[in-house]
């Protein structure tokens, strides 16, 4: 029922039996066949040396699942819930088991790299890929993502830590500078790293495509000498790949000689003959370029993808045999369904109006926007196309008996974009394939409105569109253009929409291939039909290593009822319903890699929408779907409000346990939801004049709210479940003697144990249920500048109603120390620390005062007659 403890610092080398006889084949390749395995072979995929006995190692995204690598056309696999799901559920023992569910998933597909955990911090909540962190307390991401490594790791798949540091948005994210004072650095943005490393030692790590100024060296991160090899390889004694983002790499020797292993993707790149040349130059020692091969070397090794060396031309040795993995099925379903029902946060139920009765309801309304089209997966690199989706309506129905009505209501849309344009109102469209000159190459018809193709046929420069659209309905119809690159958009020879934007790879780097920016056209349909020729034309956009591709969106909206019409059937069935579930939240417009949100808010038609409803039906539940924190300035209006994420591939049957009360919702809140947008203490993340200044020093989080004296809407930490509980005492413990020879200069590295917290709480509601204790290390008296409180351990218990359980929090030690900047080394500040514990940053129980010297110095404690481990040996 403890959270594990770090393991012991500084994990050194895994010593490999045949490293030596490695290296020597290594150095007897020549040097333009040691730097071509130094960039990827394709998109996803390594390439293989027969003289080394190096077989390709294929890579895969994989923050919500394991894309796969396209090769399969409509490919499907397991979609999680996103990572900030798995970072409610505090839980380490269920991120590792789903870490092996990811695992198994990669090797149906082949995949041996999966490109997760991400434990960048949710430093702004208007971040793009927040969804994809973990959390924003750096002590809470490096845990889970160690659980999330080791369940990969131990099932033989490498995981990819990324992104390797403080990659934390995405606005200007390839070329931002993130300016950060070397204890800040150290002790928030680089902490979760060194945790997965110190206790899983993940097989790769992914260099990011931002900057970083830690005050001494300012560059790039793949180019940042002091980050990759001063403190990744050599003082933490990293002995894996470091692998960079894909199409991060724009230099040859800066990004050679400062740490990176591999340029992705391939087979083109800045090293190649760039880096051979360089080589010969003496501008990059060839003894590097075979600590980077011998590296890739031994990734190939652990995922099992090297054997003994063959002759080039010849039949290669086999693979070593491994069990192949049991079909996607009911089990991986549910151990999904689990992930998210555990990590689903009861923020609020004011008339325990939940768990709901199944049996005793007549008639149930299902209410909004997000309740009709879920938000299932954040846009960009996460995506992967699920195997199945199981929506709200269809969860809730197969939960509900057949004699309950259940009613599903829109409620409005939420959306900025118009939806893509029905076919059936299409004739054509037609591509058409032309060269340079003009001259055609080829043509290709498909009936949508979402067009996006890559791979057009070689020698292409554009791509013509062409086809008609009949508008046969009497009203105001809104047809919107989107295009990616350089394009004009023409309606009966008219230009209505145009672009010059030739900035290539970048186009897929801030996902604007996927998501254009757009033009609205409005079009009034009288008695007789209007047909409209449309023409669209396209440059192909080469984006480098992804491949050369255009892009063109078409969609209309058809005149029919308007928000306040929508809204007004919602209420009407929520008030003849025995209650009403309104889902809210955002989509894939709003929550994305490549791009930030401007604000934290949802369309307003959303809260007009919850307000009515909750008005008209006093046994209201809203369900928010969204993976990052929205402002609800309604929620205290609510009777009751569930956080349900972006749900991956189960979200209706997880929906439904927890509303029906089938699975407790145990999650706890992985960030602070603010109550008000001025609040939040880093309210944006755009780079000015290049730099992205983290001013906020050591207050990310609920240390800012902390360090403000803000009231949250919902603290850190936050959640309530089923039942109640009462936390009666919690004792104190030192560490073991092993490490007391640390504290005669008050340092210690990484890892290791420090006092061990032993919590005694009862179970004083009705149900069973599960809790998360959480303890928070206060700053020491007189201390400015410091973190109000620091979390310092939690750990899970399940208790049965009625039950007391004493559990066991395991503090590291690092969380007594601070950064010495001036001597470059960890310090343990004298003096005695306060010890809070409870349920959230906000509800704090217990207090424990600590003196870090007798828990961290068993001889010390003795010395002087205290006993350092009571009762606990």
């Amino acid at each position: 029922m403890s959270a594990p403890s770090p393991a012991p610092p500084a994990r050194p080398a895994r010593p490999e039996a045949d490293e030596g006889r490695r290296a020597a084949l290594v150095a007897s390749l020549d040097l333009t066949a040691k730097v071509r395995l130094l960039t990827g072979a394709s998109l996803w995929a390594l390439h293989g040396e027969p003289r080394l006995g190096l077989h390709p190692v294929v890579t895969s995204d994989g923050p919500q699942g394991v894309r796969g690598t396209g090769e399969v056309p409509g490919e499907t696999g397991l979609l999680a819930p996103a990572p900030s799901a798995t970072g409610a559920t505090w839980d380490t023992e269920l991120a590792e088991r789903l870490g092996r569910v990811f695992a198994a998933e990669a090797r149906r597909k082949g995949v041996d790299v999966v490109l997760a955990p991400l434990v960048n911090l949710q430093r702004t909540p208007v971040a793009g890929r927040h969804f994809e962190c973990l959390s924003e307390d750096p002590l809470l991401s490096g845990a889970l993502g160690a659980a999330l490594v080791r369940g990969l790791q131990d099932e033989g798949v490498a995981a990819c830590l990324k992104h390797f540091v403080a990659n934390d948005s995405e606005t200007d994210r390839t070329r931002y500078r993130a300016r950060i004072d070397p204890r800040t650095l150290r002790e928030v943005y680089l902490a979760p790293f060194e945790r997965v490393l110190a206790e899983a030692g993940p097989w790769s790590v992914m260099g990011a495509y931002s900057g970083l100024d830690d005050g001494t060296e300012s560059a790039p991160v793949l180019e940042h000498r002091r980050i990759l090899r001063g403190v990744l390889k050599d003082e933490w004694g990293y002995d894996g790949a470091v692998i960079s983002d894909w199409a991060a790499t724009r230099t040859t020797v800066p990004t050679a000689v400062a740490g990176l292993d591999l340029v992705m993707p391939g087979p083109d790149g800045p090293w190649g003959d760039a880096l051979v040349e360089a080589v010969r130059r003496g501008e990059v020692d060839e003894a590097d370029v075979d600590d980077k091969v011998l590296r890739l070397t031994r990734l190939a090794a652990r995922v099992g993808k090297l054997t003994e060396p063959w002759t080039p031309g010849e039949q290669p040795p086999p693979l070593p045999a491994a069990p192949a993995p049991a079909p996607v099925g009911e089990e991986d379903f549910a151990a999904l369904r689990e992930v998210l029902t555990r990590g689903t946060v009861l923020l609020r139920d004011d008339r325990a109006l939940l768990p709901l009765d199944a049996s005793r309801l007549h008639r149930v309304a299902l209410i909004g926007p997000n309740a009709v089209e879920p938000y299932l997966q954040g846009g960009g690199s996460a995506h992967v196309p699920a195997v199945r989706t199981v929506g709200y309506a269809e969860g809730l129905r197969a939960a509900l008996p057949q004699a309950v009505e259940l009613t599903v209501h829109r409620g409005g849309s939420s959306r900025r974009h118009a939806p893509f344009v029905d076919p059936a109102l299409l004739t054509g469209m037609r591509a058409a394939y032309l060269d340079g000159n003009g001259a055609p190459l080829g043509e290709e018809v498909r009936r949508t409105g979402d067009w996006g193709a890559f791979g057009v046929p070689d020698g292409t420069a554009d791509v013509v569109l062409t086809g008609r659209i009949t508008l046969a309905e009497p009203g105001d119809h809104l047809l919107e253009f989107g295009c990616a690159g350089r394009f004009t958009v023409a309606l009966d020879g008219e230009p209505v929409h145009t672009g010059e934007d030739d900035r290539g790879v970048e186009l897929i780097l801030e996902s604007s291939h996927h998501h254009p920016e757009t033009r609205r056209h409005t079009v009034r349909v009288d008695a007789d039909p209007v047909h409209l020729e449309l023409r669209i034309d396209l440059r192909v956009v080469d984006a480098d290593a992804y491949g050369r591709f255009v892009t063109a969106h078409v969609r209309h909206l058809p005149p029919g009822p308007g928000v306040e019409d929508e809204i007004a059937e919602a209420v009407a069935a929520a008030r003849a319903a025995d209650v009403a579930v309104v889902v809210v939240g955002t989509n894939e417009e709003v929550e994305s890699e490549g791009w930030d949100r401007p604000d934290l808010e949802l369309t307003p038609q959303q809260h007009r929408l919850v307000r009515a409803v909750a008005a008209a039906n006093p046994r209201t539940v809203v369900v928010v779907n969204a993976g990052a924190p929205v402002l609800l300035p309604w929620a205290d209006e609510v009777p009751a409000l569930l956080w349900a994420w972006l749900p991956g591939q189960e979200a209706g049957h997880a929906l439904a346990d927890v509303l029906f009360g089938r699975a407790e919702p145990s999650g706890r809140l992985p960030w602070t939801l603010p109550a008000r947008a001025e609040d939040v203490p880093v309210p944006d993340a755009v780079p000015v004049d290049g730099v992205l200044d983290y001013r906020e020093g050591l207050h990310i989080g609920h240390r800012g709210y902390d360090r403000a004296g803000t009231e949250p809407a919902f603290p850190f930490g936050h959640g309530l479940g089923w039942t109640t509980w009462s936390y009666d005492r919690a004792e104190a413990s030192g560490a073991s003697a092993s490490i007391s020879h640390y504290a005669a200069d008050r340092t210690a590295p990484a890892g290791g144990d420090g006092p061990r917290i032993a919590v005694t709480l009862t179970n004083t509601g009705p149900r069973t249920g599960r809790e998360v204790v959480q303890a928070y290390l206060e700053a020491p008296d007189g201390a400015p500048g410091e973190p109000v409180r620091v979390l310092a351990g939690f750990a899970v218990a399940e208790v049965p109603a009625g039950g007391t359980a004493t559990v066991v929090l395991t503090l590291p030690r690092r969380v007594f120390q601070s950064w010495d900047e001036e001597r470059r080394d960890w310090r343990t500040p004298a003096g005695r620390r306060r010890l809070r514990v409870g349920r959230s940053s906000r509800d704090l129980r217990l207090t424990l005062d600590l003196d870090p010297d007798l828990y961290l110095d068993p001889d010390l404690a003795l010395a002087l007659g205290l006993d350092p481990d009571p009762g606990l040996r």
